[in-house]
């Protein structure tokens, strides 16, 4: 027996949105309907399998359209087709009607992959990169390097496991979009993801901002409230800048770990949360925990699963995608024709260090394109600190700005030599004059990784 999918859309919406050959998948048999009065009789006459929503394009258009799909809940799944251009209140009606939703422009095998797993029972394997990336909308996870796909693959495998995570990076490399993908792929993805900013929360409001509290607690105190984790009650709770927290605030925050129950000030009972935990830091925490401002039993709590998220200069060959990737998005963003990065721009940008990572190229490029006014982005539209100027920033003595230059020399030597080579070590030792036992150590030391098939480093 085939399956019945309903597909909604205004004509118009239809047209741009989706591609013909989606509409001519043979395994599934198909009818059409718009947003209109007769929807409710289409729906019950056809009785679909599946529901496939397409958005307006109109952001106030799109969540009302969504809202309309509520009565079929319990009834009918249901697959919504938004915009590129989401905005956060279509993007969370889509999360409260539907079960899953890809962004315009589909590909017809992304097209059929969803449709398969709401169909039926979906095997882990069958969560693909870029299921991830569309998953994770306009927060996308960018990349090909093999560092960037190993984190891609445990994330998949963390989406499936109910367990604490603690993931690990410097500022800057997208802990929190990793986050946002384990809870997403994950059981949760319908239910609340709360980030909360330890950092930002003082130490004598730590239980009242966590654990909330009820009416008379305290003098101010005239109405219950939630504290975060109730918020986040069968969902995901985010513990960003964990190493931030006071001593104090360790020891209840072990305590919950551990008893996974809390009660609110001024409360006579304690509550049992549902809630999966991931903590990330930019910090070493065992080191924190040598110095004794970190305690041990709380960072063996959270150490069930690390996931470490490389920084950019380890991804050398995503600095040119992740570019390209993010001045597609902010021209659309910000209404502006589009624009492409010239050879000498991307050379710049490839031999940069990046020292604010991921997030310091999106402000790059978001600075080039309100600069550039041509269709094309040149070296000096962005903006990057000069050689020099780099070696000496921060550094006091000549001994440290020294060392940084030959270690940026190094690093740039070695990667315009391997990519002349192909990333074959052996070649390029010879070609340097360099014994290749000797190339391959400094090759490790500035975690030089090469794709064979495109010889990126």
């Amino acid at each position: 027996m085939r399956h019945r999918l309903l597909i909604v859309a205004q004509a118009a919406c239809l047209e741009n949105q989706t591609d013909p050959a989606i509409l001519a998948i043979p395994e599934y048999q198909w009818e059409h309907a718009q947003w209109d009065n007769h929807l409710e009789g289409r729906v019950e006459a056809f009785c679909p399998h599946l529901i496939v929503a397409v958005a307006s394009s109109i952001s106030a258009e799109g969540v009302e359209q969504l809202q309309r799909l509520r009565p079929y809940a319990a009834s009918f799944s249901r697959l919504a087709i938004l915009p590129a251009s989401v905005d956060e209140a279509l993007w969370s009606q889509a999360l409260r009607t539907t079960e899953d939703f890809l962004l315009s422009p589909i590909r017809v095998n992304e097209f059929r992959c969803r449709l398969k797993r709401l169909l039926g029972e979906p095997s882990k394997e069958e969560i693909s990169r870029t299921d991830l990336s569309q998953i994770l909308g306009r927060a996308e996870l960018v990349g090909e390097s093999p560092v960037f796909k190993r984190v891609v693959e445990q994330i998949v495998d963390l989406a499936h496991a109910n367990v604490v995570v603690l993931i690990t990076g410097e500022t800057g490399t997208g802990k929190e979009l990793c986050a946002r993908a384990i809870h997403h792929l994950g059981a949760r993805r319908n239910l609340p993801f709360i980030p909360v900013d330890c950092a930002s929360l003082p130490d004598h409001l730590f239980e009242n901002e966590m654990f909330g509290h009820v009416r008379g607690a305290y003098t101010d105190a005239r109405r219950d409230q939630k504290g975060l984790i109730a918020l986040a009650e069968g969902g995901t709770l985010l513990l960003d800048e964990i190493d931030a927290l006071s001593p104090s605030a360790q020891a209840k925050l072990l305590r919950f770990l551990q008893e996974r129950t809390y009660r609110s000030l001024g409360a006579e009972r304690f509550v049992r949360a549902d809630v999966n935990v991931i903590a990330a830091s930019n910090r070493d925490l065992e080191s924190c925990v040598a110095a004794g401002t970190f305690r041990a039993d709380l960072f063996f709590r959270l150490n069930v699963f690390r996931l470490h998220v490389p920084p950019l200069r380890e991804r050398h060959s995503d600095i040119r995608m992740l570019a390209q990737h993010f001045l597609q998005r902010l021209c659309v963003d910000s209404s502006r024709p589009c624009k492409n990065i010239s050879p000498a721009a991307l050379r710049a940008l490839e031999l940069h260090t990046w020292p604010g990572n991921v997030r310091e190229l999106h402000n790059l490029m978001q600075r080039a394109v309100v600069v550039a006014r041509g269709e094309q982005i040149l070296p000096f539209h962005l903006q990057i600190p000069a050689p020099l100027e780099r070696m000496t920033r921060g550094r006091r003595t000549f001994r440290d700005a020294r060392a940084f230059a030959i270690a940026e020399f190094e690093r740039h030597f070695l990667i315009d030599l391997l990519r002349r080579h192909g990333g074959n070590i052996t070649q390029a030792a010879r070609d340097a004059g360099k014994d290749r036992r000797a190339l391959g150590r400094l090759v490790k030391k500035y975690s030089l990784r090469s794709s064979p098939a495109s010889g990126q480093f």
